[in-house]
């Protein structure tokens, strides 16, 4: 199957156009940026300025929920008063579980969002085996509920979503295809097929989950399958990474996700789901589509490689290992009698974090004092080979040698960060473990002054790009398998660096070293307020290395987001909140105000609490 047309050079997939409103998707037209507002959909006032802020932020399309009749009833009063007031941002409505609701909805919106596991469908995680028979009669079922809202929007000349979420798959897709890529893309085909029954083909797909690998492999196979399908099934994707939380942690996960893509040539339309406020998701959003068109490959390169991971499935490179000097080696050089650290790089290794020796100097002063952000190897003493992986006879030789080296791609080589590691994982022999690096030509210079013992003073948009370019670059190729190192050289400032790549890492499910997050951003059915929670659950939770918390403003993607979170913190009914452990609720209708500590009871139940350090212990490493 075939996902992009040459996964060693940029080149955009072609999509038919799909009108939302005034603003045309896929097509010549640019990636669009789109975004949610987050207040209660009938606060009619609210909703109003909370579009008109996303508007003047630079945001193309804005979706707003309708979990009810009543809600959806209330977009007549919304966008009639955006169209009074000048705004003629094209509004969607966000529906889930209602069909009556889509149906409202569809009167007063320029397109309607559905996610077909929860449209007039089930997800009640009951096991059960369905013949061919009664799957069929489920999809009958499905088409009667479905049938109408495709007849009104089409009547209506208006566009549709028809948006997965790996969180929200029915029953019958989970027991037949898994919770799995493959079940979200044919839980959307499933709806696709009764769309086009009716002739009706403005619709954008889209396959959002909580796991960047999970999302990258949804959206490809999608797209394999849409291209075995025929040219005419050439409908626009609008991508996103769902539940990714907030602050740099966040904007890291969607790059990986959204960034990988975008470098693919996939997408059309993006949203950056941030547990922020809504504006706060445009600039990173409009910075991820300017970074691909700065940073995508236009050269022809070689497109008959046999690639050397499959892109359906995450599987990592197998390596041999090979002992490199570590960090601290360079401190212990000093002593004779002190041979300093090693550390093995490549097979079922941690992915290590590697240094240049000048930023390794700035910080080995407070070494002992970094605690999970330290460096652990020198490039200049871990005898790593860069070479141009164009040059065959330089290949060759690696490829002829007994023993396993470790390798990377050679600076300021002409070729995109992602075509040329793939272009070198494909013909280098597995058995070379490789260092993956951000960016080949190196940024400027900041002064050391700047750099101020590696804490950087970057304005903010600089370091964005900077986050961005290293997230999209190195956690696409730790997705695709590849990498055994990495090296953040874009970042001057040592200190960011190290906490970016170890970020990175984190984000991409390489390697965990701290409490990791899954947090949905807010919208019109959060049943509390999602900023000052998750901070909240951070502040008594940040210490709990490795343990994942899911934080869910509602019950629509909460259990099936949280299928590999360790516990869950889901938004119940007003005031009240539902814990669980794993996708099983445990605890039900607890206060607010009690919720965050019965929390922690319930982490201490299941043996996963540690007391945090001295607060005193914790600013001497921070």
């Amino acid at each position: 199957m075939n996902y992009c047309s040459n996964p060693l050079q940029y080149h955009r997939r072609a999509t038919r156009e799909v009108k939302v409103g005034n603003v045309g998707v896929g097509g010549d037209n640019p990636i669009r940026v789109q975004s949610m507002i987050t207040c209660d959909t009938m606060d009619t006032p609210a909703s109003i300025q909370q579009t008109i802020e996303l508007a003047e932020a630079g945001c193309e399309i804005v979706r707003i929920t309708a979990p009810t009749v009543k809600d959806s009833r209330n977009l007549e009063h919304i966008t009639k008063g955006l169209r009074e007031r000048g705004c003629h941002v094209p509004i969607v409505a966000d529906i889930h579980f209602k069909p009556e609701a889509a149906m409202e909805a569809a009167k007063w919106v320029d397109k309607v969002r559905i996610n077909p596991g929860n449209y007039a469908d089930s997800k009640k995680f009951v096991i059960r085996e369905y013949t061919d028979d009664q799957y069929e009669a489920e999809l009958n079922r499905i088409r009667e509920r479905f049938s109408p809202l495709v007849e009104l929007c089409k009547t209506r000349g208006i566009a549709m979503r028809i948006g997965t979420n790996h969180g929200s798959l029915s029953d019958r897709i989970l027991n037949r295809y898994g919770d799995t890529p493959l079940g979200m893309v044919e839980s959307a085909l499933e709806f696709a097929r009764i769309a086009r029954s009716f002739e009706y083909h403005d619709f954008i797909f889209s396959m959002k989950a909580s796991n960047p690998k999970v999302m990258i492999a949804a959206y490809r196979l999608l797209v394999a399958r849409l291209n075995e399908l025929g040219p005419d099934w050439n409908y626009p994707l609008h991508l996103g990474v769902t539940e990714a939380g907030e602050g740099e942690d966040a904007r890291i996960k969607s790059a990986i996700g959204i960034g990988s893509l975008l470098a693919d040539g996939i997408g059309d339309t993006i949203r950056v789901s941030l547990t922020e406020d809504s504006p706060h998701e445009i600039p990173v959003a409009k910075a991820l589509v300017e970074n691909i068109c700065n940073t995508a490959n236009p050269k022809p390169q070689t497109s008959n490689l046999k690639l050397s991971f499959d892109p359906f499935s995450y599987q990592r490179r197998a390596t041999q290992t090979v002992s490199v000097a570590g960090g601290l080696s360079a401190v212990a050089s000093a002593k004779a009698d002190d041979p300093g650290q090693r550390f093995n790089v490549g097979g079922t290794e941690l992915i290590r974090v590697v240094v240049r020796q000048t930023n390794f100097d700035k910080i080995a002063h407070k070494i002992d004092r970094m605690g999970d952000y330290r460096p652990e190897i020198v490039y200049e003493n871990a005898n790593i080979i860069a070479i141009d992986p164009r040059d065959d006879q330089a290949v060759g030789k690696l490829n002829a040698q007994q023993t396993p080296q470790f390798v990377t791609v050679a600076d300021d080589i002409e070729l995109s960060v992602i075509a040329a590691y793939r272009l070198l994982a494909a013909k280098l022999q597995a058995r070379h473990p490789i260092l993956l690096k951000d960016v080949f030509t190196s940024r400027a210079s900041v002064s050391d002054a700047e750099q101020n013992d590696g804490v950087s003073q970057k304005r903010p948009a600089e370091f964005l790009q900077t986050l961005l370019t290293a997230s999209t670059n190195i956690g696409s190729l730790l997705c695709d398998g590849i990498g055994d190192a990495i090296l953040v050289q874009g970042e001057k400032a040592p200190g960011q660096a190290l906490r970016l790549s170890y970020n990175i890492l984190q984000a991409a499910g390489s390697r965990i070293f701290k409490t990791d997050y899954v947090a949905c951003p807010s919208c019109g059915r959060t049943l509390f307020n999602l900023q000052t929670t998750t901070a909240k659950i951070k502040a008594a939770t940040l210490h709990l290395k490795g343990v994942k918390i899911a934080i869910m403003g509602c019950i629509v993607n909460g259990p099936g987001e949280m299928a590999d979170a360790d516990f869950g913190y889901v938004g119940g009914a007003p005031g009240k909140v539902n814990l669980y452990v794993g996708k099983t609720a445990v605890k039900f209708n607890i206060p607010e105000a009690e919720a965050v500590d019965r929390l922690k009871d319930l982490i201490r139940e299941h043996g996963k609490w540690v007391e945090p350090l001295p607060k005193a212990v914790l600013q001497s490493i921070s």
